[in-house]
């Protein structure tokens, strides 16, 4: 991503720590980042294009850091518990990747139509933010898949990947859980993923 892309998106995220979107002003963003507001509507057209690649942008930051959970040591029940871990720490750090999982978006923050919106971008980046945006479900069901995809052995039989499959969707689910309504104890979504997972198939 550009450099200048990615500082005003930086400089949208700190202003909506502050302030709710709808008193962030493009001039402010711009001023923040060091560019014109020129700019800013280069690059993303609009504030509600400004909003969708917010969006967008934390979106693939909460993937790729499942991604990496799912990419670490231990056997296939610990790295879901770390995806697990990772879904619910992303919730409570970034108010957007929140939202995006529980579909609450509140009166302080954007909230961009999911679906695909008409673009003339001429920024691809920006072209792939008005696009689709996910739904709690459809990220569930890419976490879901991801983790699949990663933790299926060559040449498991359909049956025992579609066991994989309810595995890692509890998992998440149970993350989801832990984000809407927050276990008393600070082990909470280790000790539900990991007590869930024991009574289930290995993965």
């Amino acid at each position: 991503m550009p450099a200048a892309r990615e500082s005003l998106l930086d400089a949208a995220y700190t202003a909506l720590a502050r302030r709710p979107w709808s008193a962030v002003r493009m001039v402010d963003v711009a001023a923040s980042a060091g560019v014109s507001r020129q700019t800013l509507y280069n690059e993303f057209g609009s504030k509600e294009g400004l909003a969708r690649a917010l969006v967008r942008r934390e979106a693939d930051a909460y993937l790729a850091g499942v991604e990496r959970a799912l990419a670490g040591a231990g056997d296939p029940r610990e790295r879901l518990t770390a995806t697990a871990e990772w879904t619910t720490s992303a919730a409570r750090g970034n108010v957007l990747v929140r939202a995006l999982l529980t579909g609450c978006w509140g009166a302080r923050l954007p909230a961009p139509a999911l679906t695909a919106v008409p673009s003339s971008a001429a920024v691809p980046a920006q072209r792939r933010a008005d696009g689709p945006l996910p739904a709690p479900g459809d990220l569930v069901a890419l976490v879901r898949d991801r983790a699949v995809a990663a933790l299926a052995a060559p040449g498991v039989p359909r049956a025992d990947t579609a066991e994989l499959a309810r595995s890692c969707e509890l998992a998440v689910r149970l993350a989801l859980s832990c984000v809407t309504a927050p276990p008393p104890d600070e082990g909470g979504v280790a000790d539900l993923v990991r007590t869930a997972l024991a009574r289930q198939p290995a993965p």
